[in-house]
């Protein structure tokens, strides 16, 4: 993981320190369930309870020369316990151990990703209300379509995200799952109690059927759910550069009192951090290529995911952490002009109540093909002459044998296109008055 993008919380977790001391507890853990079940001596479990420990120099220093992580902690761990060490790891294979400490690892990883996660939904929601009645152009292919407030904008990715959110915890509950199930998975050393009893105390699921591995299928699950959330991410991201470009200019990325947005031209404000959040987003969707490769594995298993996912899983987890709390403190200082909106709202001079229009002809009993064509006629003769298209339309010999003056005035009104505000803030869960 690049340092300067790596979050607290995740080199913690993703630290050698905290995969070791994972281990640990998973190799006493399993030696306690079997010294319960009388295929270890008592004296063996408290041993390794009372005196494991590890050194991480010492681990890298024998792994130097066998080659081999498992076996280096192993032999560590030997050093600070003794003899009574000689029951740990019975019956076991190294995936036993590795997986099922990479489940714990990969739990605590989402559960801090959920966790800035739902701030940042809590963020949205609020920037969202704020908005909520702030009028602005909608745009599809980029050009001017319908009305909308900002907030409907905002909202729509309160829902997204909390979809995303839902998906990923559904991930983190599926990658919960231990094995201890020896070489091939046919418990061969060991029976089936002792790894039901391990998953069981440190939380954990038990696979139904491993084979020398927990299969990847649910790693590429998990990394799937944090792919798409980080192109949702993505998403909120390259909306707000689009807005903040200057010919529009309705929202802008909080920019602190000393920070300098160009090393050669001083009057530089640029969107770096959602243009960070949209790079990201690509590493992310790239992980999750190498993580669906990892699922055809030879036979009960090869190596070659393993290289693989020490840098996908801390990386994709540490992504999405620094993602969401840089997203978070755009979305919470994020400056918006509502005159802006305004302006370009009104910058296509009444044109966007062109569907109005073609309905309450067909209303008065057009067809749709000839509304069309009649309120196409009025619409492109605005555009070619630079008027607006209510005083065009009222010029319309064709249009008021149809509508009357007021009729058209109240189809221009924008009121028509914000009447259900209201109840699509509901279906989403957002509430006046009420903090997300």
């Amino acid at each position: 993981m690049i340092e300067r993008y790596t979050t607290p919380e995740m080199k913690q977790i993703w630290s050698d320190e905290n995969r070791f001391a994972i281990w640990l507890e998973v190799e006493t853990t399993a030696l306690e369930v079997m010294a319960d079940l009388g295929l270890a001596p008592r004296e063996s479990a408290t041993a390794v309870r009372e005196r494991g420990a590890f050194d991480c120099a010492r681990i890298h220093e024998i792994e130097a020369e066998v080659d081999h992580d498992v076996i280096a902690f192993l032999t560590c761990v030997a050093e600070y316990v003794g003899p009574e060490a000689g029951y740990l790891h019975r019956g076991m294979t190294s995936s036993d151990l590795l997986d099922t400490s990479l489940a714990l690892q990969l739990r605590a990883a989402g559960e801090a990703v959920l966790n800035a996660l739902e701030s940042l939904h809590a963020a949205i929601g609020r920037l969202a209300l704020r908005t909520r009645d702030l009028p602005a152009i909608g745009r599809s292919h980029g050009v001017h379509a319908e009305p909308i407030t900002l907030g409907l904008k905002f909202a729509s990715w309160y829902a997204e995200l909390g979809r995303g959110i839902e998906r990923f915890r559904r991930e983190v509950d599926e990658i919960s799952t231990g094995k201890i199930s020896g070489a091939v998975g046919t418990f061969a050393h060991l029976p089936p109690a002792v790894e039901a009893e391990v998953c069981a105390r440190l939380g954990l699921r038990p696979d139904p059927v491993s084979t020398q591995i927990v299969a990847r299928d649910r790693h590429a699950g998990y990394l799937a759910a944090l792919a798409i959330l980080g192109s949702s991410m993505d998403r909120f991201a390259t909306e707000i550069r689009h807005l903040a470009r200057t010919e529009v200019g309705e929202v802008e990325e909080p920019f602190g009192k000393k920070q300098k947005g160009s090393s050669a031209m001083p009057h530089k404000r640029n969107p770096i951090t959602c243009e960070r959040v949209s790079g990201m987003a690509r590493l992310l969707r790239g992980n999750l290529v190498v993580a669906l490769e990892n699922i055809p594995l030879w036979h009960e298993r090869d190596i070659s995911h393993s290289s693989a996912e020490r840098v996908i899983l801390p990386d994709s987890t540490n992504l999405v952490h620094y993602m969401a709390q840089r997203l978070q403190r755009v979305v919470d200082g994020l400056r918006v002009f509502p005159e802006n909106a305004r302006r370009n709202l009104d910058l296509s001079a009444g044109l966007i109540a062109s569907q109005a229009f073609l309905l309450a002809l067909v209303d008065r009993g057009l067809t749709r093909e000839e509304a069309y064509r009649l309120v196409q006629a009025v619409a492109m003769e605005a555009r070619e002459a630079g008027r607006p298209f209510q005083e065009v339309a009222l010029a319309s010999t064709a249009l008021r044998s149809h509508l009357s003056s007021a009729e058209m005035e109240e189809l221009a009104s924008l009121d028509r296109h914000f009447r259900h505000v209201d109840t699509i803030f509901a279906r989403v869960g957002l509430k006046a008055g009420e903090t997300p």
